[in-house]
């Protein structure tokens, strides 16, 4: 297993509304992602984007993807800097089903929304990676991945069959994943943390190897040895390429496996630092303190409340 299968199977993705929106020139509409996250996918047409998360306003164009994090803005418009720009929530007052239509007589744009919703604590390794607006400049094999996804999304909302509502739920899951991926394998990805270190063929076996099992009492030798570098060769290029020293880094995700377990689950602390590479559950409780700033017992209350 590698990291990012471990956030996504424990982040429970699911898409808590999709909302099909055609506009037609001349039209601007801003967006505000407030407490949830979503993604956006520009299916037909062309328009610009606007953000105070990008240098400059920028172009889009069918297959073109956003990932927003929570409380982002951005305007999207036929031409740049033109027409008024009304808030999507005046948008929505006017939702048939779950298409909108907005604008005048001019060339259609049609994007595709779904905003997000998963565990925040299991998303916080992936999350924090990812900048506040992600545009994802989408390859003929992404994008027909992501509109055979979206499609089939449109078709269960259409339809709203038996079961419809789940269905649409885990194909966001698939969705979300299909479009990190897509942005991880473009030019411009994450050049920095675990991401980038998923794609460095020197780094990646050692990082699989950690991620199969967390409990095992590595050292920075045998990693090297799975890696085929020596130990300092192995330790130079982990911190240059992830940003810290391997056994910093297997500190955190045992910390992140912690606190997943003691949200999720009623296992006891004992049980909790066994799973996670510790002897007994003072030492856990010792390491965990350091690292998040207060006690397990202290941390599973607050989460779980």
């Amino acid at each position: 297993m590698d990291p990012f299968e471990d956030v996504i199977r424990t982040m429970r993705v699911e898409s808590s509304y999709y909302v099909r929106l055609q506009m037609r020139a001349p039209f601007g509409i801003e967006f505000d992602s407030r407490e949830q996250p979503r993604i956006v996918v520009i299916s037909r047409g062309s328009c610009w984007l606007t953000s105070k998360h990008l240098p400059h306003p920028t172009a889009l164009t069918a297959g073109d993807c956003l990932l927003v994090k929570t409380d982002a803005r951005f305007t999207l418009r036929d031409q740049r800097g033109s027409t008024k720009v009304i808030p999507c929530s005046r948008v929505l007052t006017r939702i048939t089903g779950r298409t909108v239509q907005h604008g005048g007589e001019g060339p259609l744009t049609e994007l595709i929304s779904g905003a997000l919703s998963f565990d925040a604590t299991a998303a916080e390794p992936l999350i924090a990676l990812m900048p506040n607006l992600v545009l994802v400049r989408l390859d003929e094999a992404h994008s027909h991945l992501l509109q055979a996804t979206l499609q089939l999304i449109g078709m269960e909302a259409a339809g709203d069959g038996l079961g419809a509502s789940t269905v649409i739920h885990r194909l966001a899951d698939v969705l979300f994943v299909q479009t990190v991926r897509a942005w991880c394998a473009t030019e411009g990805g994450p050049a920095i943390g675990w991401l980038a270190g998923l794609k460095d063929r020197r780094l990646a076996p050692a990082i699989r190897a950690m991620h199969d099992d967390l409990a095992h009492p590595w050292s920075v030798v045998a990693l090297a040895r799975i890696a085929g570098l020596s130990r300092s060769s192995f330790a130079a290029a982990f911190k240059s390429v992830i940003g810290e020293s391997p056994l910093d880094y297997l500190t955190g995700w045992r910390m992140y496996r912690a606190k997943t377990l003691l949200r999720n689950s009623d296992l006891a602390l004992m049980e909790i630092a066994s799973k996670v590479g510790y002897d007994n559950d003072t030492a856990l409780s010792r390491a965990f303190r350091r690292h998040v700033g207060i006690a397990p017992g202290q941390w599973r209350r607050s989460a779980t409340s």
